[in-house]
This record gives C-alpha cells, sequence and structure tokens, in this order.
C-alpha cells in the first residue's frame, strides 16, 4: 500500500461521520419524527439495561436525570470517531435532546455500536450538566462507569458518584472503559 492511500484511509471514515453530524435545520414535522425516534431507542435501551442488571432500575429510579445515548456508532481506522443523539429524562419525561461526539488517535481499526445511559444522582451534577453549552466527561464532570457482577448486581461503591454510567454492545454490559472526552451537546429538535 503506498504512503498517499495509508494516510489518507482515517479520512475515509472520520469525513463521512463528521458530515453526518451537520446538517440543515429540521422542519417541525422532521423535528418531531427525529425525537419520537430518539425516545423509542431510549425506551429500547433502558429495557434492555433493565433485562441485563436487575438493581438498574432503582438506580434510574433514584436518579435526578437519566440521560440515554440508544446507539452511538464508532469507527475508525488510525483516527477514530463516534457519534450518536439520545435524550435526557426527568421524572420519566424528556425535557431535551442532546448528541454526543468523541474523536481518538492511535492504534485502532474497526467499527461498533454501543448504548450509553448517564445517571444524574444529585441535583448538582444534573444542574451542571442542563447549564453547560457543551459538557465533556473528565472535564466538566467526571463519569464512574458501573460495574456489574455475574448475578446483575451493581458495585455500590461506584454507583454513589454524582454521575454514573451505563454502557451497553450487543454483547451486553461493557466494562473497564473511559468516557474521558466524550463531549455532549444540545441538539436543536
Amino acid at each position: 500500500m503506498n504512503r498517499r492511500l495509508f494516510l489518507l484511509l482515517p479520512s475515509l471514515v472520520v469525513v463521512p461521520t463528521l458530515a453526518a453530524c451537520t446538517g440543515t435545520p429540521a422542519t417541525p414535522s422532521d423535528a418531531a419524527a427525529k425525537r419520537r425516534e430518539i425516545d423509542a431507542g431510549v425506551d429500547g435501551t433502558l429495557t434492555r439495561l433493565f433485562n441485563t442488571a436487575s438493581s438498574a432500575q432503582s438506580l434510574v429510579n433514584d436518579a435526578r436525570g437519566v440521560l440515554v445515548f440508544p446507539k452511538i456508532l464508532a469507527g475508525g481506522f488510525i483516527v477514530g470517531a463516534e457519534y450518536g443523539e439520545g435524550a435526557l429524562r426527568v421524572n420519566n419525561a424528556p425535557v431535551g435532546y442532546y448528541r454526543t461526539t468523541s474523536a481518538s488517535f492511535g492504534l485502532l481499526a474497526g467499527a461498533q455500536s454501543k448504548a450509553l445511559i448517564m445517571l444524574f444522582m444529585t441535583d448538582d451534577a444534573l444542574r451542571s450538566f442542563q447549564q453547560s453549552k457543551g459538557w465533556t466527561a473528565g472535564v466538566d464532570g467526571s463519569v464512574a462507569v458501573l460495574q456489574v457482577g455475574a448475578n446483575g448486581q451493581v458495585d455500590t461503591n461506584t454507583a454513589r458518584a454524582p454521575v454514573v454510567a451505563f454502557v451497553l454492545t450487543n454483547a451486553g454490559l461493557m466494562a473497564n472503559l473511559s468516557l474521558e472526552g466524550t463531549k455532549i451537546s444540545k441538539l436543536d429538535i
């Protein structure tokens, strides 16, 4: 493989991904359809979480806010990118729609899809998130990724953090994952 093609390959993955993140403003009917699509994905993701981790439902019920990204697509070759859309629910009602993006550089190749569920366990953590113009995990707030045991129980020590998260893949819950650098911003829909 020649050097020019080798250096061009990462942009073939990243440019289409980033292009999909921008676009023209949606019409009101398109925006309503997009909200319904995201809400349906959120419902399905929460159901899947509750079936996977039996103690997750009580954590979700105790959370001040629940931010769910039903499908985050990630891909890359040397340079990687992630993008997903989701909804923030307070008292089980949607209060806003958000996008998540992330970029990485290093020895990576491939693609995957995952779901992210973030629980804001305190009023301060939720308020800080809602008042930000763009929230970045690890900068604006740290996120503890919850570990689930073989019995489906959540590690209660980690669950005491102000912001906790579950990451689901097609294979189930993902462990030992860092969300630092994940950028979350509001969608205008």
